[in-house]
């Protein structure tokens, strides 16, 4: 509102400057906190370029990278954003659409007409079958004549030759019959309009394209959903004001409140309160996790009854939910090893055509029936129609597409394609301990009390000794003793030595917790302590003594825990003939007893991160096909040196770029889902790829008139658009059934 100063409103005085104000209770609340009126406005981050700028490619040609929307020079095929959003962007699919049904109300009643045998006005053909040809088929023209501008014949290059064809001499017959040749003409002299296969041509392929465009749309779909579990808004806290701000107007290092029941907004670090959070979309664990000060949350995860505060760590294209569809988007444009034979084939399909086409006219014109150029040049439509290799083209994207969709909401992502199609030959796994087999961290497995002293005892004591140490054995002590309950007693004169163990009084007793060497030392009997621990060192644990007033109280074993669902792994993947090599840094005795409990086939133990992808190449080296699964950094080379680097989704950013496939909830079972999804997509490929191969090979002679001379039968080219496009709707309905695979 405008103030006059010379009415003299309610005013204050800050640095010097005098505001005024409308209403005293604007004035009252400015003199309780007026730096949050006067201080200059805090910098907004850059706006997002338009969405028309943003970078887009070719799923059948990955390599094609172009700013803005528009069709590939190659294939002709519509390009999609290289980066997915929430945001649903359909522009392409609504255009195909609204130019099918349109032109699917134009050609209908061409189509009645024939099919009743009513020839209807020329003009009145011509005013129908214009507008498909010219405004439905525009699209395919402009890509037909890229094409060939480019010297890249695809689909459309043949599309724009037979329906141009068709529609033009149509147009000529119908405007100058005087200057068509007496040789088109019928025996009742009358010139053949081909604007009724023209138009259905147009509007059957515009089907296609619907369809097309409607599978690719339907491959992101889980993708879209997947971040659509981030909230648009998030609560941002500034000096003296706290409001809701759109997410991508968030910034790393700011402060942000979450509320009871909201969404986090993004990944960050809990830095006031406490709170548990469903972590189940990436995690899969239904229990909610406790959230203390410092743990680390994700945006996507839905926050349970307590609010807290986090300062944001990764925002916008970092977090966890965007690398995910990243990775998995990235996937569906790689191109398996398989698809270069279609490629190669395709290069030179088309030019085939082109001359099969001509060839075919040639015949007809010379030893075909009356009217011969007409029968050359219907037949030569009908070739240049049927043998559009838009099925071809999309055997493989299509399955590829789908299947990595598929494997995403089974918590299985697939970076690279090649990593799909090779995992389904592999015979031998080499696989990482700590964190993949393993929890990767350490817990108590063992308890023995000594002289009497019941196992509880052993473990308040020890826990309440090993509370001052930051050693991870003493942690998973103390974590244990807090599960169980029990009381900790009074510590004092606490101490540490390193490399051995810690000694301190509790209540009033000498109490030492550490390694044999360490109770040595201390002059404590040993002997019967190390025969008794021998059982869970050849188990692979690592033993904590305990010895009170010089005497053995008792021992405490701890160990890495095996994930609950590796066991049933192993069985699974020694069900598919797989071989298991286990590489681990860890000491032997340890390797050899997860190997022995899991019953995994070779062991090779205390290897450097160099040696594990050494070990990798010796495998392959011998002829197997290598998958290496690890989460770590030391696993990284490993990871990369294999046929197939799988990561646990619960390990480091390195392994997961390293990998071809990341298992997302750090599961081993989802392994076997990977396999499972690598079997049926190649399966599907090589379905496509038959059913596309074998369509063209029986398709091009029939529309030539191979079948005439014997059955006096001819293929319309509506016929042979209407197999064109069955063909590539066969394909693309062998391919969605990926989304219904069992896993």
């Amino acid at each position: 509102m405008q103030v006059s100063p010379a009415k003299a409103p309610p005013q204050s005085v800050f640095q010097g400057k005098t505001y005024y104000f409308c209403h005293p209770g604007c004035k009252v609340k400015f003199d309780a906190d007026p730096a949050r009126f006067v201080a200059p406005p805090t910098p907004q981050p850059a706006a997002l370029p338009p969405k028309a700028h943003a970078e887009y490619t070719c799923p059948m040609h990955p390599e094609v990278r172009r700013q803005g929307s528009g069709t590939c020079p190659k294939c002709g095929m519509a390009l999609e954003p290289v980066q997915i959003t929430a945001e649903v962007d359909n522009t392409e699919f609504a255009d195909m659409r609204r130019r099918f049904w349109i032109c699917t109300g134009l050609t209908i009643p061409l189509l009645l007409l024939m099919v009743l045998q009513m020839s209807p006005a020329g003009w009145l053909q011509l005013a129908l079958a214009t507008p498909v040809v010219v405004w439905g088929g525009a699209p395919f023209f402009a890509r037909g004549w890229a094409s060939l501008v480019n010297r890249q014949w695809n689909m459309f290059t043949l599309i724009a030759l037979g329906t141009g064809t068709a529609y033009l001499f149509s147009l000529l017959a119908l405007l100058f019959p005087q200057f068509i040749p007496a040789s088109f003409r019928d025996h009742m002299g009358q010139l053949p309009l081909y604007f009724e296969p023209a138009a259905v041509i147009t509007t059957l392929v515009l089907l296609g394209q619907v369809l097309e465009l409607r599978a690719r749309s339907q491959t992101t779909s889980a993708l879209k959903s997947l971040l659509n579990l981030a909230p648009r808004t998030a609560r941002r806290i500034e000096p003296g004001v706290e409001d809701d701000v759109p997410l991508d107007q968030i910034n790393v290092g700011d402060l942000l409140r979450v509320r009871p029941g909201e969404k986090v907004p993004v990944d960050g670090v809990v830095t006031e309160g406490a709170t548990s959070i469903d972590e189940s979309m990436v995690t899969g664990e239904s229990l909610p996790v406790e959230k203390p000060v410092g743990a680390r949350v994700t945006g996507g995860t839905l926050n349970g009854t307590g609010g807290f505060l986090m300062r944001a760590e990764r925002v916008g294209s970092d977090t966890l939910l965007s690398q995910i569809v990243r990775l998995v988007s990235e996937a569906q444009r790689t191109r398996a090893p398989i698809q270069r034979l279609a490629d190669r084939v395709a290069s030179y399909f088309v030019p085939a055509v082109v001359l099969s086409a001509i060839l075919t006219f040639a015949i007809w014109a010379v030893f075909g029936p009356e009217p011969r150029l007409s029968h050359a040049l219907i037949n030569a439509v009908a070739v240049l129609i049927i043998a559009c290799p838009c099925a071809l083209g999309l055997a493989t994207p299509m399955s590829i597409m789908v299947g990595t969709g598929r494997g995403a909401a089974a918590g299985v992502l697939i970076r690279q394609a090649e990593a799909l199609e090779v995992l389904q030959k592999i015979d031998t796994l080499a696989i990482d301990k700590t964190g993949t087999l393993t929890e990767g961290k350490p817990a108590v497995v063992a308890i023995e009390g000594i002289n009497g002293i019941p196992e509880n005892e052993v473990l308040s004591l020890a826990a309440s000794l090993e509370q001052g140490s930051e050693h991870p054995l003493a942690a998973a002590i103390v974590k244990e003793a807090a599960a169980r309950g029990l009381a900790s007693h009074k510590v004092t004169g606490f101490e540490s030595i390193t490399g051995k163990g810690v000694k301190a009084t509790v209540d009033g007793r000498a109490m030492l917790a550490g390694n044999v060497r360490f109770l040595d030392e201390a002059h404590v009997e040993t002997t019967g302590l190390i025969e008794r621990a021998r059982p869970m060192v050849e188990a692979g644990q690592s033993i904590i003594f305990l010895a009170i007033d010089r005497q053995p109280a008792g021992l405490i074993g701890v160990a890495d825990r095996i994930k609950p669902s590796t066991r049933e792994a192993i069985g699974l993947l020694h069900k598919e003939r797989i071989r298991i090599s286990l590489l681990t840094g860890d000491t032997r005795a340890t390797a050899l007893a997860i190997a022995r409990e899991l019953g995994i086939d070779e062991v090779e133990a205390e290897v450097l991160p160099a040696q594990k992808a050494e070990a990798v190449r010796k495998l392959q080296s011998a002829g197997h096909i290598v998958a290496m699964a690890g989460d770590g950094i030391n696993d990284a080379p490993a990871l990369a040196a294999a046929n197939v680097g799988i990561a646990m989704g619960t390990g480091t950013d390195i392994a997961m770029e390293s990998a071809g496939i990341t298992l997302l909830h750090g599961d081993l079972r989802g392994l076997v889902r990977a396999l499972r999804l690598s079997r049926s997509t190649v399966r599907n490929i090589r379905q496509n790829l038959f059913f596309a191969f074998v369509y063209n090979v029986l398709g091009v002679p029939i529309a030539a008139g191979l079948l005439y001379p014997f059955f006096g039968i001819l293929l319309s080219p509506i016929i042979a658009s209407a197999a064109m496009t069955f063909s590539s709707v066969s394909v693309i309905a062998n391919s969605l059934r990926l989304r219904r695979v069992p896993l």
